[in-house]
């Protein structure tokens, strides 16, 4: 019966590591958009730089969310605890 009750800890913590990696890529996206207007607003000559930054930066902030998938779904399908 622990097994059993192991396996569903597991499966809660998978599902933590991609909700909270998820509600952090998307909080951190949205403040990076926002910025980047407001910095596009001021300075419009300056748009190109900016955008090139942002795009790398969004790739940066998704990369470290899809390593978290990853970690998840090596806990959930190759489960070193068992």
């Amino acid at each position: 019966m622990e097994h059993v009750t192991n396996l569903g800890f597991v499966a809660l913590a998978a599902g933590l590591i991609i909700g909270m990696g998820a509600i952090g890529a998307c909080i951190g996206i949205g403040i990076m958009g926002s910025k980047y207007l407001e910095a596009a607003a001021r300075q419009p000559e300056l748009m190109n730089e900016l955008q090139t930054k942002m795009f790398l930066l969004a790739g940066l902030i998704d990369a470290a969310f899809l390593i978290g998938v990853g970690i998840a779904m090596m806990f959930a399908f190759a489960n070193p605890f068992k």
